[in-house]
């Protein structure tokens, strides 16, 4: 995967203006976080404003995760051939300018355009922060260093609701885009002001051959499960070619890694490790069970409940809140508890989550969904940090960086196939439940007789009817998928006893892995 990369131009001196390099790129961390929850809530004023269906928005969300998957393992490279500082400035020029292209977008394919725009340049934004912080302090404030990074990193995603709902309701959804622009100037010029210029490395070897077949493999597996409910799936020509080259890509891809040797882009080392296999498994479907279910619940509220875009954003940012407050607390155990116990706690308390909010209703109260969100944040949050020692325990040091950049594309990719499976699931379960709701509906039936407004015996009355219909059949739909995220997180919980005991803490390079 991605070479190691260092800073040769910064050393943790005097000269270095320490808290301005570190607000700088903190901003710029926390401007690409923001990013990654912060357009939720604003998925359903942007459906009805590019005249998109349900399934079709959710591409707004993996559009940027799964660009940000595939660029980030370029970060070790182009840093090396760039120079870290001058690789910061134009990621953050990057995003800044694709923000602006987001929030001017007149149609769904432009804001899909643009939105993978930003997920190329804010790939290097995260892994790039907590470089310069390791670069500008001495070794004996890394841990410091590595505590603020993540709380910085963990800020973002928390606040992503709250803002956004705020935003889209005080102006309108494009401004969940445009509130980067000042971010991204002050980042940038504070970064020109203090941040030394970085001086290229010699040469780097990059294995383009085997990035380029993984990438395509990726993106046409991503469009597959995007495009597949709407096209019926191996019915259509574009479906059935994705879907071919999904596959000649990833065996291309196997085939190159297996034959390139040393230099593949793809460390085949790796798989020889138990613990950071199963890891990087691991996180694929904790990946998709968290990033699934922040996406279904504000268009379930604002679609089914009548909630708005900011009311939204309050119930669902709180567990944000639990997931900080869980990796805050089980730091202190890590190294004195085993961690897959931690990590069994953490599970059951997240499938606990998933149990309840199978239970919702559409008359239930805002603490209904307060309180499980805050549950599942703080289980998953018990779950991230002992996952990463222990994947990364047995681990050979000279192949922790090749191993965090597969970790990260792991859980990004199970992110974005999440979402796009369940919003498919979605789609389809809904027009089953409303297709056997329907059923029931016919003019001999004596219990429509008094059914009073609802009685189907006009057009009005029948319209209104189908539109009740259709929000059941949407709610049964919508439990029928936190069932099965109860259901996989319990399927989840059995690689805890694949997993060897972690034999030594954390060191506090190894710190940012459970976050980024």
């Amino acid at each position: 995967m991605e070479r190691g990369f260092s800073m040769p131009e910064l050393t943790p001196t005097a000269s270095l203006n320490r808290p301005l390099i570190t607000i700088s790129i903190m901003m710029a961390t926390l401007m690409q976080t923001l990013d990654s929850t912060i357009a939720n809530v604003a998925l359903p004023h942007m459906q009805g404003a590019l005249s998109a269906s349900q399934d079709e928005i959710t591409w707004v969300l993996t559009s940027y995760i799964v660009a940000a998957a595939i660029a980030t393992p370029l970060t070790g490279w182009l840093s090396g051939r760039l120079g870290v500082s001058q690789l910061l400035c134009g990621a953050i020029i990057g995003f800044t300018l694709a923000s602006i292209w987001c929030g001017c977008s007149t149609n769904l394919d432009e804001l899909i355009f643009a939105r993978l725009l930003q997920g190329v340049c804010g790939a290097a934004l995260v892994p790039l922060s907590q470089t310069i912080l390791l670069g500008i302090n001495p070794k004996e404030k890394h841990a410091q260093a590595m505590s603020m990074w993540g709380m910085g990193v963990m800020v973002g995603p928390i606040l992503g609701p709250t803002l956004g709902g705020w935003l889209t309701e005080s102006y309108n959804w494009r401004w969940v885009f445009f509130v980067n622009v000042p971010v991204g100037i002050l980042a940038l010029a504070g970064v020109l002001a203090s941040l030394p210029k970085g001086k290229p490395l010699p040469a780097i070897k990059f294995d383009f051959v085997g990035f380029a077949t993984l990438a395509l493999a990726i993106g046409s597996l991503q469009m597959l499960l995007d495009r597949g409910e709407q096209l019926d799936w191996l019915s259509s020509i574009e479906i059935r070619l994705e879907a071919i080259v999904a596959i000649l890509s990833f065996l291309v891809f196997i085939i190159h890694t297996a034959t390139y040797g040393k230099d593949a882009f793809f460390k085949t080392e790796l798989l020889f490790d138990r613990n950071f296999l199963t890891g990087a498994s691991f996180i694929f479907l904790v990946g998709a069970i968290l990033y699934a279910t922040r996406a279904l619940l504000p268009p379930m509220l604002q679609n089914l409940m009548g909630y708005n875009a900011l009311s939204a954003g309050l119930v669902t940012a709180p567990s944000g809140l639990g997931t900080m407050v869980a990796m805050l607390l089980v730091g202190r155990f890590v190294g004195r508890v085993d961690t897959r116990l931690l990590m069994l706690i953490g599970l059951i308390i997240a499938a606990f989550a998933c149990y309840q909010m199978a239970g919702y209703t559409l008359e239930i109260s805002q603490s209904d969904i307060i309180w499980p969100g805050i549950i599942q944040g703080f289980g998953l949050g018990f779950v991230f940090v002992p996952l990463s020692t222990t994947t990364f325990s047995t681990l050979r040091t000279e192949m922790r960086t090749d191993g965090a950049a597969v970790y990260s594309l792991s859980r990004n990719i199970g992110s974005s196939i999440g979402i796009s499976s369940v919003q498919s699931i979605m789609s389809h379960n809904t027009q089953i439940m409303h297709s056997s709701l329907v059923e029931h509906i016919n003019l001999s039936n004596p219990a429509l007789a008094g059914a009073g407004p609802l009685n189907p015996t006009t057009p009005t009355a029948a319209a209104l009817l189908n539109s009740v219909i259709t929000q059941q059949a949407s709610m049964i739909a919508y439990l029928d998928v936190f069932k099965l995220m109860f259901i996989i997180t319990l399927c989840v919980i059995p690689l805890v006893l694949i997993l060897k005991k972690a034999k030594a803490p954390p060191t506090a390079e190894d710190a940012h892995l459970a976050l980024e």
